[in-house]
Order: C-alpha cells, then structure tokens, then sequence
C-alpha cells in the first residue's frame, strides 16, 4: 500500500521517527484521541532499519537501574506488557530468563547492590548460590553466586517493531515513508515531502533527535554521540548457553558489558561492543559517511579522549579492542564452562546507540530524558532499555504532551498564514486534550 499519497499536511499531531518508540507513541495516541488525526513521518522505506530493528530484542526486567529513574520505572511494566502482547499476537517470544554471575569476589558486593536495586523496584530477582545457577543453566559459570532473573525474556526485534506499525496503521495513523525532518519553518516542519503544520509535534528521531530538537529551540547543551554495537553469533551445532548469562555491569557506565544472549529461536551471540563511531549511521566502512558530520563528532571525542570525561579514554580503548574477534571471545569465555568459544565466528548486523551527552556538564545522561513546550516535545535520551520500555514510556510521553498544551494558550483552531502550508486537511484542532488532563499527577520528564 502506497501511503505517501495525499498526506494530511495539517496533522493534530505529527511524531518524527519510525522506531520502536515513534510507533508505540503514534498506537497509543490514537487510542487515547481518537477523534484527532496522527501522522507519522520516516526518512527511511519501512519501519525500524536502525536503532529498534538491530536491537538486542532482550526484554530487560528492571533491576540494573536506580529506583528514581524513568528506566526503572518502566523497564517491569514494559516487560509485562511486551510478553502479554507477544502471547496474545503469536509473536515469537523467548521467556529463558538471564542469569547474572560474579567473575570473583571483588564482583559480589555489585550482585548484592543490583539485588538491593532489583527489591526497591519491585523486580522479582532470586539469589542462587553457584550450584543453583549451574542448575539453571549448566553452562554458567560464578563465584560463589548469581542472580536469577526469571522474567527477562527476547524477542524478535524487527518482527516486533512491523507488528507494532501494522497496529498503527490499523489504529489510523497514517505513516509516510521516505520522508526525512529537516528543520522547523516558522511554526511549520520542512521535509523533503514539503511542509508540515501541525497541532504538535513529538520528535522520536533517534539519532537525530538532537538535530530537530535544536531547530525548536531545545537541547541547546546536548549533542547525540553514536556509539558502535556487534554481535558475534554461535554455531548452532555446539553447546551453549540456554539462558542469558550477564556479567556484573560497571553500574557508572550506561551498558551493560559482554553478555551471552539468547535469541526467539535459541541462538546465542556474545557481544555487544559499545564502539565509538564517527557518525551517525556509521555501520561499516565509509557507508553513510557525512564529511561534516564526522568532523563535528570527531572533534567531541577528541575532546573527550584527551579530557577522559566519565572514563571515555579507557571505554574508547577498551571497546576498540573488541573489533578483534579473539578478544571478544575471551571476554565471554569467562561467564561460561564447556561452550567452545571457537564455535563463535560470524559477526551480526552492526546497530548504532544514540546516547545523549551534556556538553556543559562533560557527561553522559543515563536517563531518558525530554524537552518541550505548548507546540512540541522531544525525546532527546532514550537509550536502552528504551525498546523494552516503550509501551509504558509511550503513554507517559502523552502525559507529557497534555501537560505542556496545558502550560501554553493549547492548540489552534487555524494554521497561520506564514507557514505556507496550504488548508487544513484534518479536523479543527483541539481535540487532543481531555477534559482531565491537568488533573494528572506526573513526575518530571528531566533525567534524574
């Protein structure tokens, strides 16, 4: 079906981005407006062929993340959610649990702080002693003890993600494809399919959320740098693992180390790497290759590199390393007994994380983390978990939206004359905003 004809230039609501979170925010503004009309522009042909397409499809249940945080808010809720819909739909789902283990003693004081986090929030998280875990999984290998995550499941990521924009899709929410934001105009979007006006605009663009939100006036300090992740998949002809095996994570950094993953059919991959890239769909070789774009970020890292803000020296050495295939090898080596690590030879599809960096402040955001007003809201940070925390982040990106139409004079009724834009195709706006909308509690959208 061809859905770039006569677009609706005048959308109640316009989200820019066709990843996982664009498309669980577009489903369920439809289902809390359904009176209004949603648009949903993406630069590329379908849904999903960056961030949410080559994501590691685990399901994480929420233990790794402060009980402040929007992640832990979200992470319980968005896995129940996500196996709930999985079972009800037919989609495949892999509810093998992850064990995370101890490579010596100096690690059990970090399973003892992740068990502390996993209570706070309500994770359901067992503590085994080595035996136990062997038991569970006769490949893992601790010191001493693990810890059990039952709920933590995989999924097929891009099955997911053309799941969810066919619900969509069905749900009225008209998607354009090959349409790529460029700037605000006024209080108009210029695309490369013409302008844009809508009632308000969410901006989900992933990598270049930054780059939209700063044409709006938002995210001045911040700048997305990408950072490099792999896979090195098993031959399925040897032994392995059977559940996800996870080392104890350096809690100061925002991934979560070289890990064993179990895939929707039971495949293994080790990985990923969290290698510095150089630009924004930096995949393989000089693909993609932005010449100003590589010379904006290489600068950043330079910077970075040479200042070793938040350990970028010793991360950017440390993941480089992990280009070579042996020492990626070793890494895993050390989560498992009796799993030939020579059986692991063929490199996955390469994806890119957007993670949000304070320039101001020389750091990395661990949170998610948005911007906006009365006309427009953008997702500037949201790093993994992100994919696992869609469904429930989506609604709370509406809260949001109805908090900040609530702050401003709310939506036109008429599109101004200087945009350009032609008549209004959708309904006359207002429609959005329920009568109780101001009467919500919410927390804040910043990063704690």
């Amino acid at each position: 079906m061809n859905l770039n004809r006569k677009p609706h230039r005048n959308p109640d609501l316009l989200i820019v981005g066709g990843g996982i979170v664009g498309l669980t925010v577009a489903r369920a503004a439809r289902a809390r407006w359904p009176d209004s009309t949603v648009t949903l522009l993406e630069k590329e042909e379908d849904v999903g062929l960056h961030a949410s397409g080559r994501n590691s499809g685990v399901l994480h249940a929420g233990f790794y993340y402060s009980a402040d945080s929007l992640k832990a808010r979200f992470s319980r809720e968005g896995t129940r959610r996500w196996t709930e819909l999985c079972l009800e739909r037919g989609l495949g789902i892999n509810r093998c649990g992850k064990l995370v283990v101890a490579q010596g003693p100096h690690e059990l004081e970090g399973l003892a702080e992740l068990k502390r986090r996993g209570d706070r929030n309500g994770v359901l998280l067992h503590e085994v002693t080595a035996q136990e875990a062997r038991e569970i999984d006769p490949a893992a290998k601790t010191h001493e003890r693990a810890l059990f995550s039952p709920n933590t499941a995989s999924v097929d990521p891009a099955e997911v993600t053309r799941a969810l924009a066919s619900d969509a899709r069905e749900a009225g929410v008209e998607i354009l494809f090959g349409t790529r934001a460029l700037q605000r105009r006024g209080t108009a979007l210029d695309t490369t399919a013409g302008l844009f006006q809508p009632g308000y605009l969410i901006n989900a663009a992933g990598l270049y959320a930054d780059r939209l939100a700063r044409s709006y006036g938002f995210g001045e300090d911040l700048d997305i740098l990408p950072f490099k992740g792999i896979y090195l998949y098993g031959d399925p002809q040897h032994r392995r693992p059977r559940v996800h095996i996870y080392p104890v994570p350096k809690l100061s950094r925002p991934w979560l180390g070289v890990h064993f993953t179990i895939g929707v059919q039971g495949e293994v991959k080790i990985g990923p790497t969290a290698i510095p890239a150089f630009w924004r769909e930096h995949y393989k070789g000089l693909q993609n290759l932005s010449l100003w774009e590589a010379a904006s970020i290489l600068l950043t890292e330079a910077g970075l590199f040479l200042r070793n803000d938040f350990e970028f020296r010793e991360i950017a050495m440390e993941e480089m390393r992990k280009y070579l295939r042996p020492v990626l090898a070793r890494q895993g080596a050390r989560l498992v007994d009796g799993t030939p690590m020579d059986s692991f030879r063929t490199w996955g599809k390469p994806g890119i994380r957007a993670q949000l960096f304070h320039r101001k402040e020389r750091k990395m955001l661990m949170d998610f983390h948005l911007e906006g007003d009365d006309r427009s809201l953008h997702i500037l940070n949201a790093v993994s978990p992100a994919f696992t925390c869609a469904l429930p982040f989506a609604e709370f990106v509406l809260d949001e939206v109805e908090v900040k139409m609530g702050e401003g004079a709310g939506l036109r009724e008429e599109p101004p004359d200087e945009a350009g834009s032609g008549h209004q195709d959708g309904p006359a706006r207002g429609g959005m905003e329920p009568a109780n909308a101001r009467s919500r509690n919410r927390p804040s959208a910043s990063t704690p």
